[in-house]
């Protein structure tokens, strides 16, 4: 290779690549083959890695990566032809190459000649039959003293199997052409992609202007008409009438014309929302990574750390291909790295005392990747010897952590909690592994800045189990929507025990301050607006709204003004310049446009004991009574379903609105002229009179044509809705799409809160 070549830095980036790929099937590899020496296929692919690598460090003129690739091949060649039982010191010495070859790929970490001389060396008398013996008395590993490469994180993009440094483009296993793409780009796009969603939400409202401009135009057309009607019992004069033909004619071509924009317009929307939808969801999956991309080198790291503590450790992992977001992969791999070292360390057995105990020698540690309510849920466990209880208790004694009276009667899930208490370890002694008391500490603190939680569990015995559960994203984040002094905050729901409603008599005092009663305990009950320094509200409801967070052992209900229902929110970061703003996490932008507030619940609970600590808690005071004698507004609920309607008046019910209904479209024609309502809720197919019919007899009607309509069907098609809302329906909602929060935000929109 000319020098021009060797100065070819995407060559050099491409070997580097190859080897990072490669070097990731040889340690899998050669991790199974411990276990099963034959395995036909795990041979076959370590030997193709290994002869890959020779080939493109040959390319590239990296001489010493191909003499270790090459003695590597034949020492798997010799296994694969049976000329060589693989043994642990081959094993070894193939992941030793492995290393070497990894920082051969890394020019600033790149070994010394006297290091693959070394290593050849020992390869050599590795596959020399008659040194065999010599090599299992002496440990050439020692003498060798080549460090392992340092753990690198997966590349943003698929590579290849079998790259060849000479192409320029990189295809993944499927044959699909891949490209590099930064971070700040991808952050870039998806951020687009999100105001992008927000703008064509905020076509909702001007839609709905439009139909009422519409309905208010059939109605001056309608009362022009009456009017000509009206006249003809008097003499006009033939300008006069020719006048006021002109007038209907132009109004009814008005008329015409705003029919035929709003259609367009409407059909405009909906393809808007539904491509910015495409966009965001695509830009989203870009950001997606599988769960595996966390894993390199974590299996290895288990079995040399297992062979240091004289222990046989196998790792067993379930849901590699779990998408997870890239940023929580990145952040991810310290907790996990910590996680897996305690469970080889404190957990698994010595050989000789699994064997005592009726145990394989072989130690498993089994990590378990899913998804599960918008969540990324991972267990690891292990089937070691649990946690000694009592050796916890006895260690809380004496770092005078609680007095022996306390600690004696502290229950199993109180003790593991201390575990994760800063600086706790129930090492006697600190050693390279353990025992400086930072791991589970700093497990919690790691994944509690991914919003997330970890707890332990364990069986005297048979093993420990930590189940952590984190956002599959920290870009998106699922929240109950709330509304304090008139602003919206967002609760994430990872944070949420629960959300109630309190009447007045279920606030009670204990030790002077404020309570109610939830699951068997006493919950300290505090104010939103006093912790987020909004003015309180003076519009007291009947009862009082309740979001119960919960962190661990701290329980707390909020009290809040209003729901506004759960969201999914794309989080936007604050202004570094803002520094950390207290309880609150991120900024959001809600359907509308709005900005949303998204609270952090970990620093909310800190700030409610500081107001207990200080004693300057607010009381709540309520004033139902005088709430609930305030006039509600009334819906009409029309629908032949006995199920559709009790759902629908029992969700209006519990907004507060007063709720009728009607079983078709004649029982609730007559209910409407009988009665007033400020909305009428209709069903399309029923018997005797369907919804279009009510609705067009609505609208001819003086005393109704200017009540709102919604109309709620079964029907979904785009000819349907247009068909809905031509007969004068001011909204559409399709049942396929049905949820509670469509309903009871359209309600909202249409007439507003459920007083007067």
């Amino acid at each position: 290779m000319t020098p021009e070549q060797m100065r070819d830095v995407s060559l050099l980036e491409l070997f580097s690549l190859e080897a990072e790929a490669q070097t990731q099937v040889l340690s899998a590899g050669l991790l199974a083959l411990e276990r099963n020496p034959t395995q036909a296929d795990q041979l076959e692919s370590c030997m193709r890695a290994a002869h890959s690598l020779k080939g493109a460090a040959r390319i590239v003129g990296i001489d010493s990566g191909v003499s270790v690739a090459h003695v590597m091949e034949d020492c798997l060649v010799s296994a694969q032809e049976g000329r060589l039982l693989l043994r642990p010191e081959h094993i070894d010495a193939l992941l030793q190459g492995t290393d070497l070859l990894m920082r051969i790929a890394t020019p600033a970490n790149a070994p010394q000649s006297t290091d693959i001389e070394a290593y050849v060396v020992l390869m050599g008398r590795l596959l020399d039959p008659s040194a065999a013996a010599a090599v299992v008395a002496s440990p050439p590993m020692a003498d060798l003293q080549i460090e392992p490469a340092p753990m690198v994180s997966a590349p943003i993009i698929d590579e290849p199997a079998e790259p060849t440094p000479r192409k320029n483009k990189r295809t993944t296993e499927g044959g699909e052409r891949v490209l590099r793409v930064t971070a700040e780009r991808l952050n870039s796009l998806l951020d687009l992609s999100s105001k992008s969603l927000v703008e064509t939400q905020r076509l909702k409202p001007h839609l709905a202007t439009m139909q009422r401009l519409k309905r208010m135009q059939n109605n001056g057309l309608r009362a022009l008409e009456n009017l000509n009607v009206h006249l003809k019992e008097h003499a006009l004069s033939l300008e006069a009438l020719e006048s006021l033909e002109d007038a209907r004619r132009l109004l009814a071509e008005s008329q015409q014309l705003l029919s035929e924009k709003n259609a367009e317009l409407d059909e405009f929307a909906w393809h808007a929302s539904q491509r910015a939808q495409v966009l965001y969801d695509t830009a989203l999956a870009c950001r997606m990574r599988p769960f595996a991309d966390v894993l390199s080198g974590q299996a290895r790291m288990v079995r040399d750390l297992g062979r240091s503590l004289g222990k046989q450790v196998r790792l067993e992992i379930e849901g590699e291909k779990t998408q997870v977001d890239r940023d929580v992969l990145e952040k991810l791999e310290a907790p996990l790295t910590h996680l897996l070292r305690n469970a080889v360390d404190h957990g698994i057995e010595t050989p000789e005392q699994r064997l005592l105990k009726g145990k394989p020698e072989e130690g498993l540690i089994r990590l378990r990747a899913s998804h599960q309510a918008g969540l990324l849920v991972l267990e690891l466990s292990d089937d070691g010897n649990g946690v000694d209880l009592e050796k916890v208790r006895r260690s809380i004694i004496e770092r005078q952590l609680s007095p022996a009276e306390t600690a004696a009667q502290l229950s199993e899930e109180e003790l593991l909690t201390f575990l994760f208490l800063p600086g706790f370890s129930l090492r006697d002694k600190v050693t390279e592994v353990s025992g400086r008391g930072v791991g589970l500490d700093a497990v919690q603190h790691m994944v509690r800045q991914l919003r997330g939680a970890v707890v332990l569990e364990q069986t005297a015995g048979e093993g420990s189990r930590f189940h952590l559960e984190v956002p599959l994203t920290l870009s998106v984040v699922r929240s109950l929507v709330v509304e304090v002094g008139e602003e919206a905050y967002a609760f994430p729901l990872a944070h949420i025990e629960r959300m109630c409603d309190l009447a007045p008599e279920d606030i009670v005092q204990v030790e002077g301050r404020q309570h109610f009663w939830h699951e068997g305990r006493h919950v300290g009950l505090v104010a939103a607006s006093q912790l987020l320094n909004r003015p309180a509200s003076q519009n007291a409801g009947a009862t009082l709204k309740v979001v119960v967070i919960r962190e661990r052992e701290a329980i707390y209900g909020v009290a809040v003004e209003r729901f506004v229902g759960e969201r999914t929110l794309v989080v936007l970061p604050l202004d570094e310049r803002l520094g950390k703003v207290q309880d609150i996490s991120a900024g959001a932008l809600l359907d509308d446009g709005s900005v949303v507030l998204i609270v952090d619940v970990e620093d909310m609970l800190r700030s409610v004991d500081k107001l207990l600590n200080t004693g300057r808690l607010e009381r709540i005071a309520r004033h139902g009574n005088q709430a609930a004698e305030a006039a509600r507004k009334r819906v009409l609920v029309v629908d032949d379903s006995l199920t559709v309607r009790e759902l629908q008046r029992k969700l209006l019910l519990n907004r507060g609105y007063d709720v009728a209904v009607a079983v078709d479209g004649m029982d609730g024609w007559n209910a409407l002229r009988s009665e007033n309502f400020d909305l009428l809720i209709t069903d399309i197919d029923m018997p005797r009179m369907d919804g279009i019919e009510l609705v067009t007899l609505l609208r001819r009607d003086n005393r109704l044509q200017s009540l709102p309509v919604m109309v709620v069907s079964y029907k979904d098609r785009e000819e349907d809705r247009r068909r809905g809302l031509d007969a004068g329906a001011d909204y559409y909602l399709a049942k396929a799409s049905f949820h509670d929060d469509a309903l009871l935000d359209a309600v909202v929109e249409l007439i507003g809160g459920a007083r007067a």
